[in-house]
């Protein structure tokens, strides 16, 4: 095993005998454009007269000086990812380290970008999980909090943003300047932020319930500046720290709160104390849907949680990293739903968070909520739907299982009693049994130490005039993960009456065991029923045939968004699982999408749209099917209200699905401008994705696209040529993108994901069949020699899921079984690819039948 993967056994060890005080960091990035020095000393406690090591990964390390004693050879104590520490002394011990580290182009430790519009550098880091070692030697792990001073020189005309307030800079030389920062809060390593360049935006402040006055600055590139709506971010901010103190009853924990939207992000963001970073793409020099609106907004909300959950009381080891996320996703669409203009924010979440957690529950990879982290590869496989999304789903349903004003004076005891620690499961959990009356032993072992969805089916008998005579409700489980467990739900009846489906019945009830008879039901009378309306159980809804039926025909009639979202939800589950032809589900989608108000579902349901008419399809209806999505759309899009919400997400679908001789003249019509919509520029956003689906269907040339890219020479438009080369229908275009990504390592992050994209973009599936076999016989490789981020992106982003069927499962399980020993990370994609593919194959044999 590497010595970069630290074990949960190896940090429990570690954290027995040391506790860290102080870290001072002082870093140099006027070196050279590849490297900085960095130096550390750390002031720290051991009650062992042991040896130990310190993290670290980059170029070298010159000097170790351990208690006043410089190390001879300080080369030899360094393996690449740990520094080598003779005995501590018992009690305080003082260790400096200087050493040369390296930028990165991935997205890990501390990332450096150089802008094409004005060339300047732009720096930040990304620690979690285990990064902050990129940039400073350090004792990495959540357990061993510390205070941490940063001074950093730079260049003069930087904007040097830390956790810590922003001191003014003093002179360091021609053209750069020292930043001494105060010392942070006591935090954890993988919190500790630098954010480095000309960045720019707005500011103001906040007023916390206390009286402090919190300073709040929102930045981003200098050449992105002018897009950058600082007060719009500001007020969400606000009134989620409004929120949050009265919930928590816990002042806001830090002493500023700058926001930055950073070049090259792998993740929407992260919740370094006082200076969160956020995906670029979260500025909008184009028109947005509100559905990306509304997710920049939950996702501001999502990050301010965690300065409460995560960063005031953090995770002992990353065991219990879904806590931190699941509560984050549950308290900022709570605070999204009750203080925010996203009135309908649960039911985002029922369509989204909740169908990724579904979807991620039945892939063989699934694991409980509380995972197994026994390592740090361990924990990078598991930022996924069961860790964010279940887990809140969870949660809301332990709300309303103990109560909402229990649950959160659980919650306010917990963070007084552990504000500035780490803590375990344990430590909620017997604060919300106290202030709840209930024991949660059970609770926890059902929904949290064990893997798997269940799935809820009415079985309903009616008397000749429908009146219902028995109603039950049947519950199974996957045969890998045979709990069942109890749920507390709703289960309402809908009827049509003058034009309108509306809800006549309601019953909550709790359903356990695998058969529930519902007897407040007997007698009752409804057209549809809808088991867990409301949405508060996690479970799949099946529908029975005749509530399939008046859905299909009058699922737009249905006011209520969060019902109407269930049974998309219950609808589209039954595709997934084959139960549901996917032909149908196009039919019920094209027949009612014109009754869906919320952007969030729309946006959600033109991606089915794109799925049940491309990989569900049945081959050899799959020309027709998208042909005919395509031709549906564009007519709804003529028909949207002029510059629309909807109109702007049907056109977006529109270069996605055009398939024809007709779609291209009409792509190419938007971009002449011979083709208008009411209402609708096209901005260049917009132009890049015409640009890119003309590229897919032979409209353009590379010359075209160089022209394209001329208009618009930005970051973003460079990584959108990329994607439109690289989409060309040639055989060349494909080459030349695979050796681009998988031969060579020259490009960053983004772009790689920028033309793997293109890559994937094809009409003509036969174009990327050369590449099943060359994908298996290269993954391991790419696994061995790139960073864990760039491996990632290329073995999940190149998987053959949508080109191959049964030649790509046999390829697939001819691979494990002679990789049996592969690394987990790598094995996890093939098994999840595979069995992505498995489920195309079986949904459209349900097509055909």
């Amino acid at each position: 095993m590497s010595s970069e993967n630290l074990t949960r056994d190896e940090a429990r060890r570690r954290a027995s005998f040391l506790s860290t005080d102080t870290y001072a960091i002082r870093l140099d990035l006027t070196t050279d454009p590849r490297t900085f020095l960095t130096e550390t000393t750390l002031r720290f406690s051991s009650t062992e007269a042991t040896e130990t090591f310190v993290d670290f990964i980059g170029e070298s390390v010159q000097e170790i000086e351990l208690n006043g004693e410089l190390l001879a050879d300080p080369a030899s104590h360094f393996d690449g990812a740990r520094v080598k520490l003779p005995a501590l002394v018992e009690g305080e011990n003082t260790l400096r380290i200087l050493a040369t580290g390296r930028y990165m182009n991935t997205g890990e430790g501390l990332h450096r970008f150089v802008d094409p519009v004005d060339d300047e550098v732009y720096l930040y880091t990304q620690f979690e999980v285990s990064d902050a070692r990129r940039m400073f030697a350090c004792f990495e792990q959540p357990d061993l909090k510390a205070t941490y001073q940063l001074t950093v020189t730079a260049p003069d005309h930087w904007r040097v943003i830390s956790n810590a307030p922003t001191p003014d800079p003093s002179a360091a030389g021609e053209n750069t300047a020292t930043w001494a920062f105060e010392p942070t809060e006591r935090i954890s390593t993988y919190l500790v932020a630098l954010i480095a360049g000309n960045y720019q935006g707005g500011e103001g402040s906040w007023q916390t319930r206390d009286g402090r006055t919190i300073p709040m600055g929102v930045y981003a590139r200098a050449s992105l500046a002018e897009h950058v709506d600082a007060q719009n971010v500001i007020d969400v901010t606000g009134a989620g720290i409004d929120f949050y103190e009265e919930a928590f009853d816990q002042d806001f924990p830090f002493r500023k709160y700058d926001q930055v939207f950073v070049p090259e992000y792998n993740m929407g963001a992260m919740e370094n104390p006082g200076a969160i970073t956020y995906v670029e793409s979260y500025v909008f020099r184009s028109d947005v849907s509100d559905a990306i609106r509304e997710r920049r907004d939950l996702t501001i909300l999502h990050e301010l949680a965690h300065m409460w959950f995560g960063d005031l009381v953090t995770m002992r080891w990353w065991d219990d990293l879904w806590l931190n996320e699941s509560f984050a996703e549950y308290a900022s669409t709570l605070a999204s739903a009750e203080v925010t203009r996203w009135t309908d924010a649960w039911t985002t979440f029922a369509l989204s968070e909740k169908g990724w957690a579904y979807q991620q529950d039945q892939l063989p990879s699934t694991h409980p909520i509380v995972a197994d982290m026994v390592d740090f590869d361990a924990v990078e496989t598991n930022f996924d739907g069961i860790t964010y999304a279940k887990g809140a789903s969870v949660l809301r349903q332990l709300v309303a299982y103990v109560g909402r004003e229990e649950f959160f004076a659980g919650v306010r005891t917990y963070f007084a009693k552990h504000a500035w620690g780490n803590t375990e499961l344990t430590d909620l959990l017997v604060e919300l049994e106290k202030t709840s009356g209930r024991d949660l032993t059970t609770w926890a072992q059902l929904w949290l130490q064990q893997a798997g969805v269940n799935t809820l089916t009415p079985e309903i008998e009616k008397d000749a005039d429908g009146t219902v005579t028995r109603f039950e409700v049947l519950q199974t489980a996957p045969e890998e993960h045979r709990t069942l467990r109890p749920h507390r739900l709703r289960i309402g009846g809908f009827t049509v009456q003058d034009g309108a489906l509306v809800r006549t019945t309601s019953v909550e009830t709790d359903v356990d065991g695998e058969r529930t008879e519902i007897p407040e039901l007997a007698g009752q009378t409804a057209d549809l029923w809808l088991v867990n309306d409301g949405d508060l159980a996690y479970a799949k809804v099946r529908l029975d045939e005749d509530s399939l039926a008046v859905a299909m025909e009058h699922l737009r009639e249905l006011e209520d968004p969060l019902a109407r979202t269930l049974l998309w939800s219950a609808a589209w589950d039954m595709v997934r699982d084959a139960e549901l032809p996917s032909r149908r589900y196009q039919e019920l989608l094209l027949t009612n999408l014109s009754g869906e108000t919320s952007s969030s579902v729309v946006r959600t349901l033109l991606q089915q749209l794109e799925t049940v008419s491309g990989p569900y399809a049945a081959p050899e209806q799959r020309g027709v099917r998208t042909a005919e999505a395509a031709d549906a759309v564009w007519e709804l899009a003529q028909a949207a209200e002029a510059g629309s919400d909807t109109q702007l997400q049907l056109v977006e679908t529109f270069t996605r699905l055009a398939r024809t001789e007709e779609h291209r003249h009409t792509l190419e019509g938007l971009l002449g401008g011979q083709v208008t919509l009411p209402g609708r520029e096209i901005d260049t956003d917009l132009r890049w994705k015409i640009v890119i689906a003309l590229a897919m269907l032979g409209g353009i040339d590379s010359a075209g696209i160089d022209e394209q890219l001329a208009a618009d020479d930005t970051q973003s438009g460079r990584k959108q040529a990329l994607t439109a080369m690289a989409a060309l229908p040639t055989e060349v275009a494909k080459a030349k993108a695979w050796k681009r990504t998988v031969k060579k390592d020259e490009l960053a992050n983004e772009s790689i994901t920028a033309v793997v994209q293109g890559f994937r973009r094809v009409a003509d599936e036969s174009l990327l069949a050369p590449y099943r076999q060359r994908y298996f016989d290269v993954i391991q490789k790419v696994w061995d020699t790139r960073s864990n981020e760039i491996a990632t992106r290329l073995v999940a982003g190149y998987f053959p899921h949508a080109y191959g069927g049964q030649q790509v499962l046999d390829a697939a399980d001819a691979w494990l079984a002679e990789h049996e020993d592969a690394p987990f990370g790598l094995r996890r994609i093939i098994v999840e690819g595979r069995d992505t593919v498995a489920r195309q194959q079986r949904v459209r044999a349900a097509d055909i039948a």
